[in-house]
């Protein structure tokens, strides 16, 4: 997890790191079986391979790109709520949505992920640690 690692300030240690579910490689599959679009199956593998979504003890962290990098983080301070979106498909399969509210109009969302119940706890338990 080489930005989250990178982006670390004094004293902020990671937590948690989750990992998107299978079922996002399904269009990487789907491409290398029509060998004329091969280049778009690297390009999903790559969008796969560099997307990374974390907790720290200070901060949630999604940062996604290839070449280019947008990542969106949140203060964990400043978190309000965290919701899960899952369709019939992401419940049977484990997988789905995770949507981190903060003040103001800031969100952070973390795509396909598996276990998202597992992931919404874990920031739960980061942001509101039991005293």
């Amino acid at each position: 997890m080489a930005y989250i690692d990178e982006s670390l300030s004094a004293g902020e240690e990671i937590t948690g790191l989750f990992e998107q579910h299978w079922v996002v490689r399904i269009p990487m599959v789907l491409w290398l079986l029509l060998v004329i679009t091969f280049p778009l199956a690297i390009y999903e593998y790559l969008r796969v391979r560099h997307t990374e979504l974390g907790v720290t003890n200070k901060r949630v962290i999604s940062k996604t790109g290839i070449i280019s990098r947008k990542s969106e983080e949140m203060k964990l301070t400043s978190i309000e709520t965290v919701e899960i979106d899952q369709s019939i498909l992401g419940r049977m399969l484990g997988y789905g949505n995770i949507k981190v509210s903060g003040r103001g109009s800031s969100d952070v969302l973390f795509r396909n992920v598996d276990d998202p119940m597992g992931v919404k706890r874990a920031i739960e338990s980061v942001s509101n640690p039991v005293a």
